[in-house]
């Protein structure tokens, strides 16, 4: 999951369109804290662009002062979520190709047959790529496409004719903005509507031609003064050039139309509308329906025994009030969250996540003291949070736990761009509810059934028969997958892991508390095993052969292999994008 945004301008003299998109990236800052950027295009076709790593405050500055350095009056953002793919500079959005007619692109979701792309690419299209990531390979599908017309301009059917073929190379699920140079805005979607994209419009400053805006979800237009909100249909196109209407083609038949239904679960804001569904009032309906099935599993005795219902914040805060209004139990929000610490279950290793979710919530003593509190959380990814959050209320003074979960059984991998975790991971995908409720110290687990949850969100649909795409909860994707591509999947997110295994390693070693393992990883390196895990090297790296012959052997060959990294250069640890400008090509600490 990653936020997209485009924004044109109907006065191409115009220079203020980086500033809006710069607001608008802290509207949908929720979606991506893990990188983002900003391109934009003159009416003479020069592009320019900065992006990085980091949070917006940081990559643009807190006082936004890197805005001043992308003039143009069409632009396009992107705020980058963890996937699967490396975590690199070079990785941040947009991505930027010169040929033809120069594009800058912007996409959120994931392609599943990548292999087979690059392979095209390579062998065919003889196009280079320069990272990991399916946001780059989609760029150079669509650029290659665009090439074949062999014209020096192109126009909206050549667009629209190379969009086709993109999208008939292509499975996955994707919502993507691009911009051509001194051309115009294009916006579109895939053909099951998974991932969402919305349009807007309002009137521009001089009074003459319209302001056009397109975001992942609809909260950044209405904040920016856009109405006239529309969702970009599954397999719809549009194009935006300066001063004129949107132009739409139905680039390919919508397949299915079926949101990912975890937007509505966790990941949109509850102020934003996706597919004309209220995030809101999903939540709403999802807290009745899971306070049904709680009366169902609870017997009368654990249901009286409930003193106090209380929300894990933010996301579950609104289904937990309307848990506690159905069942007539009192409600408490005695969690206090800082707002200023990432969401858990994206960050790298368990320790990590486990010493977050104490940074990211306080419990109020006095709100858990002799109480039997039942617990509401949106969902339970690796049990990490959920664990963690049970033994904090216990340290308050709570005298039993129950947790709800608003979402079913997370069993299966997702593969439309959110990297939740490996199956294996998965408390749910190897436990039933009365061993996870054991692994996490709580009295009982109850979990919102899948068909209550599809129906908290069809109910408010303004389609009949809605659908959604819901393989995380049953392992049936609303698009085809390849053969090997799970296994490819869990070897691509070893592959990511592997750098910051390693550094912690050698962390561990500097600082005497490493155990055998990380000593035997310091030493030796890592690798990958056939379960995507990270394990240590199975043979020596350097000689003495440390590998098998003790940790005093290992630990020497540590030693010797820092004092080779001295003397010699080593990989990079990271790269930055070859193209334009980004935040990593200045002094982090200059702010002048």
């Amino acid at each position: 999951m990653c936020g997209i945004l485009a924004l044109i301008h109907a006065n191409g003299s115009e220079t203020s369109c980086a500033s809006e998109l710069h607001e608008a990236l802290y509207l949908l800052q929720h979606r991506g804290q893990d990188a983002c950027g900003i391109a934009t295009s003159t009416s003479r076709g020069k592009i320019y662009q900065c992006k990085g790593n980091g949070m917006a405050a940081k990559v643009f500055r807190d006082d936004g002062a890197r805005v001043a350095d992308l003039p143009g009056f069409m632009g396009i953002g992107h705020l980058r979520y963890p996937t699967a793919g490396s975590s690199a500079n070079a990785e941040a959005q947009p991505f930027y190709v010169n040929s033809p007619y120069g594009i800058a692109f912007a996409h959120n979701g994931n392609l599943i047959n990548a292999s087979e792309l690059k392979r095209f690419l390579d062998y065919e299209a003889h196009r280079h790529i320069n990272t990991e990531s399916d946001s780059e390979l989609m760029l150079n599908i669509f650029a290659n496409e665009l090439n074949e017309t062999g014209k020096a301009r192109v126009n909206d059917k050549d667009i629209f004719a190379a969009l086709e073929r993109m999208y008939n190379r292509c499975v996955g699920g994707w919502a993507c903005t691009a911009m051509l140079a001194g051309f115009g805005l294009i916006g579109f979607r895939d053909s099951y509507g998974i991932r969402p994209l919305v349009l807007g419009s309002r009137p521009s400053e001089e009074g003459v031609g319209m302001d056009w805006m397109m975001a992942s979800e609809s909260v950044a237009l209405d904040q920016r003064g856009f109405s006239n909100v529309i969702d970009i249909k599954p397999g719809q196109a549009v194009i935006i050039q300066k001063a004129a209407a949107p132009v739409f083609c139905q680039i390919q038949d919508a397949k299915r139309y079926a949101p990912d239904i975890f937007e509505y679960v966790y990941f949109a804001r509850m102020d934003s509308i996706i597919d004309g569904i209220s995030v809101q009032e999903s939540r709403e309906r999802m807290g009745y329906k899971l306070a049904d099935t709680i009366v169902r599993r609870l017997t009368p005795q654990e249901f009286a025994d409930i003193d106090v219902v209380i929300p894990i914040p933010e996301t579950a805060t609104t289904s937990a009030f309307c848990v506690a209004d159905r069942l007539k139990k009192p409600y408490c929000q005695a969690f206090v969250k800082n707002r200023y610490v990432f969401r858990t279950f994206i960050m790298p290793g368990q320790k990590a996540r486990e010493k977050s979710v104490r940074r990211k919530l306080n419990p109020m003593k006095v709100k858990f003291k002799g109480q039997n509190v039942l617990l509401v959380d949106d969902s339970i990814v690796r049990g990490t949070t959920s664990r963690e959050i049970v033994n904090m209320a216990r340290e308050a003074g709570a005298k039993k736990v129950y947790f709800a979960s608003c979402a079913p059984r997370i069993t299966h991998a997702h593969i439309y761009g959110i990297d939740l975790a490996s199956p294996s991971e998965l408390i749910a995908h190897h436990r039933d509810e009365e061993s996870i409720a054991t692994h996490i110290g709580a009295v009982k687990v109850i979990y919102q059934s899948l068909d209550d949850l599809k129906a908290a969100c069809a109910e408010l649909s303004p389609r009949k028969n809605q659908e959604f795409e819901v393989g995380v909860f049953c392992g049936s994707y609303v698009t085809p997958v390849e053969p090997g591509y799970f296994e490819h999947l869990e070897q691509v997110r070893g592959e990511t892991k592997k750098l910051k295994v390693m550094e912690s390693a050698r962390e561990a070693v500097a600082n005497g508390s490493a155990g055998e393992a990380e000593i035997m990883m310091a030493a030796n390196g890592v690798e990958v095993n056939i379960e995507g895990k990270v394990v240590p090297a199975s043979g020596p790296v350097s000689e003495g052969g440390a590998a098998g012959n003790g940790l005093d052997m290992a630990m020497q060959s540590y030693r010797k292999r820092q004092r080779e990294d001295d003397d010699h250069a080593t990989s990079p640890r990271d790269r930055m994008d070859i193209s334009l400008h980004n935040f990593g090509d200045y002094p982090q600490d200059t702010h002048g």
